[in-house]
This record gives structure tokens, sequence and C-alpha cells, in this order.
């Protein structure tokens, strides 16, 4: 197997070169860098390959959660999560299941071990797709929330709810409220101070909201924005077809056709991609 290009990231100097050190007892493990904040940790990632990071939750400035964030938008190629954390069992548990391992402050010499065979049978397998799911499904789940105070929960034991978004939007319609199933919106546009649900049916809903507060209520698993005026539900688009100037077109399973800006392109290609 060849070695597994890593970094560590961790705001502690003596926990980072710590850890670094007892890595090069696995020769498998190649340290390729120290970061020591998220920042680094992104850049790292960017501008050369990365296969493993092992990564302290909570740091100054972006914390562990925003790095995966970070990376799971931007990254074409995930690398796979070991959290280090010096939060309690208890704590760990609320997101054990979304990383390939973690490993508690002080780190034990013989959970090391297994962490790193974890590794090595995690590369053998080739379950990264696998990882980046699991990593993408859990941060969706946070975007909702407040970092801070979700490192509050993790810290005392508290239980971290998932935030669920709703399964219809109410719209005043002729003085009454329709319940519109958002399964159904195809797309949405904006009008002013209005935004425009069009739906499977072929109507329109006219509901008095800003597209941001709008799209903070629509599950970012389903729905992505475009266009600074419009959002589209993924599960309705046919094609995303690229112009001879350059630019990228949405095409809808209805024939809609939508303009995507450079400023989302990446955005919708990887929820074409997801």
């Amino acid at each position: 197997m060849n070695s597994i290009k890593t970094i560590i990231v961790d705001d502690e100097p003596l926990a980072r070169k710590g850890l670094a050190v007892r890595l090069k007892d696995f020769s498998e493990i190649d340290i390729i860098q120290l970061c020591k904040n998220g920042d680094e940790a992104i850049e790292a990632c960017q501008s050369q390959q990365v296969d493993l990071i092992f990564l302290d939750i909570q740091m100054p400035g972006k914390n562990g959660f925003e790095v995966v964030k970070a990376l799971v938008e931007f990254s074409s190629n995930m690398p796979a999560i070991v959290f280090v954390t010096a939060f309690d069992q208890y704590a760990v548990n609320a997101f054990e299941n979304h990383a390939l391992d973690y490993l508690l402050k002080p780190v034990d010499d013989n959970r090391l071990k297994q962490a790193v065979d974890k590794v090595q049978s995690f590369f053998k397998t080739q379950q990264d797709n696998v990882h980046k799911n699991k990593l993408a499904n859990f941060v969706a789940g946070l975007t909702g929330n407040n970092y801070e105070e979700i490192l509050e929960k993790l810290a005392t034991g508290a239980k971290i709810e998932e935030k669920r978004f709703p399964e219809s939007i109410a719209v005043k319609e002729q003085g009454e409220i329709v319940r519109v199933p958002t399964g159904t919106i195809q797309w949405v546009d904006a009008a002013g101070d209005y935004m425009c649900l069009h739906t499977n049916d072929g109507k329109t809903h006219i509901l008095r909201k800003t597209m941001k507060e709008l799209e903070a209520e629509l599950d970012p698993k389903l729905f992505v924005r475009v266009h600074r005026s419009a959002i589209v539900n993924t599960k309705q688009i046919s094609k995303l077809v690229t112009q001879v100037s350059g630019e990228y077109q949405l095409v809808l399973d209805n024939g809609q056709e939508l303009k995507v800006s450079r400023s989302y392109r990446d955005k919708v290609k990887a929820a074409l991609a997801s």
C-alpha cells in the first residue's frame, strides 16, 4: 500500500508535535504538514494531495466542523477524517459514526494504534465515497445550527438536535393559508420582495419572504441556489448544459431553462454529482 499523506490540525503546538512524533512509529503514515488552524488545513488540502487528516474539533477561527463543511463543499478528493477531541465519551457519540474514527485527548497508545489500523483498512477497501457521504450528511444536519452552541452541548454531554426542515411551506392565497409540500417545488425565483414557488402541478405560489429566509427553510440536500434570485430542486434537474460562452444553464424535467451564475456553478456541479 502507498504511504498515506497525512496532515495534523490542532491549535496547540505541543498537541500537534506530540501526535506527529507518535505517528512516526507507523511507516505507512506520511506526515506532510502540521496545521495550526482550520484555514491552514483547507489551504493544504487545496494545494496538495491529502489522504488523511487528524483534526481537532475545538479551535479558534474555524473549528473542526467548519473545516469538514468547507472540504465537503470545495474538495474534489475528500480526505479521510479522524477527529481528535478532549470531549468525553458520551459527547463523542454525537459524531463518532460520521468520522472514520476519533481519538480522545490525551491519546492512548493502544487507541492510536487501533485508529491507524482502521485507517489502513479503510484505504485498502476504498471506502472513501462512503466516508464522504457520511460527512456530507452529518455537516448538512449541522449547518442550520450555531457551531458554538453545538460545541457547548458536546462539552456538557447534552443531546444535539439536528435541524429539521419543514415538509411544507405555508403560503397565504386569497385569504387562505395553503401548505405547499416542499418536495413538489420545482424551482423558486425572486420577484422583488416576493418568492415565486413553481410546483409540479404547473402552479405558481407567491410567498412574501426574502430569498435568504426561504433558503434557510429548504433542505440543502434537496435544494441548491443556482443564482442570486433562483433556487432549484435537484431532483427536478434534467441536465446541466455548457454554453459556447462558457456559461452554464440548467434544464429541468419540465423543460424550464435557468441560468447558473459563476458564483454558484461549483455548488450546482457538486449537488449533481452527489
